[in-house]
């Protein structure tokens, strides 16, 4: 009898948050809806590039320590001494490759 009780509270309390996501998504779509409307731009605009301020030194210290551009440092004491990921240091060498001023 108890279990069937706390079962149901259970049941109860996860209906009552599954509402109120439902009602956190239909309120955003509206706003959004909303905003669109009015002529407000949705999100970031295609081809922006986010200015990261770690970015240039980063760069700077994998032109000079990588063994790709004749340092020392192979790619992950490379990527530890720039004070970044492996996945941005690798996003970093490809730009890198593809400028033209390397």
């Amino acid at each position: 009898m108890l279990r069937l009780l706390a079962t149901k509270q259970i049941e109860l309390a996860f209906g009552q948050a599954q509402k109120e996501v439902d009602d956190l998504h239909q309120r955003t779509a509206e706003g959004i809806e909303t905003a669109r409307r009015k002529g407000k731009r949705i999100g970031t605009p295609k081809g922006s590039v986010l200015n990261v301020k770690k970015k240039a030194p980063a760069i700077k210290t994998i032109r000079k320590n990588s063994i790709r551009f004749g340092g020392t440092l192979n790619d992950t004491q490379c990527a530890r001494a720039a004070g970044i990921s492996r996945k941005t240091f690798y996003k970093y060498i490809s730009e890198i490759e593809n400028s033209l001023d390397y």
